[in-house]
């Protein structure tokens, strides 16, 4: 992949918290001032789920300005962290998509 090529990172998931209680949203608002705070993230947004197709409830997205900055993201310490002590223990189900523009 070139390293100009502009990424859409997006993570739909289903949590194991109840829905609407207080974990579910601690969760949705520290993963969003985590990760937004990581410097090579760009456009981050959550989303709340609304098509009857899936079982998944929310999603994260976020752009990154290409391969590099992706990698980054991965790397860094505040995204593993975030991924060892709360994603692997909070989320039930997720599906990752990472789109470049054709």
């Amino acid at each position: 992949m070139p390293a100009t090529t502009w990424i859409q990172h997006s993570v739909i998931f289903t949590l194991k918290h109840a829905e609407g209680s207080e974990l579910e949203q601690k969760f949705l608002e520290d993963g969003k001032a985590i990760l937004s705070s990581i410097p090579a993230v760009q456009q981050f947004r959550v989303f709340r789920q609304v098509s009857p197709k899936n079982d998944y409830k929310f999603g994260f997205s976020m752009e990154f300005a290409d391969q590099a900055a992706y990698e980054a993201y991965n790397a860094h310490p505040l995204h593993v962290s975030f991924v060892e002590e709360r994603w692997v223990k909070e989320v039930e189900a997720f599906l990752e998509i990472d789109y470049s523009e054709v």
